[in-house]
């Protein structure tokens, strides 16, 4: 299995090398709301919480062997990433 990355956000790249899966397949799992992504606020491009990640392959390696359905986790709402300024 893929090491997942220790940062707070990953890409689709990492994401997909992670589940063994192309880019355009995570693409696809978030516009049918079976990944939550958010937008970088600098390039727009989708990022996914590395928590979100490793909670999905723990129900996939707990449910090993049996048909599972990844659920939409949810209702097409897009969520931008906020940039704050540090003093």
């Amino acid at each position: 299995m893929t090491k997942i990355p220790q940062k707070e956000f990953l890409t689709v790249t990492e994401v997909a090398k992670i589940f063994g899966v192309s880019p355009l397949t995570v693409r696809n799992w978030d516009q049918k709301g079976k990944l939550e992504a958010t937008r970088n606020p600098f390039n727009n491009y989708r990022v996914y919480r590395r928590v979100d990640i490793e909670t999905l392959l723990g129900e996939i390696e707990f449910s090993k062997g049996k048909h599972i359905v990844i659920p939409n986790i949810h209702k097409k709402k897009v969520r931008k990433l906020s940039v704050r300024e540090e003093e």
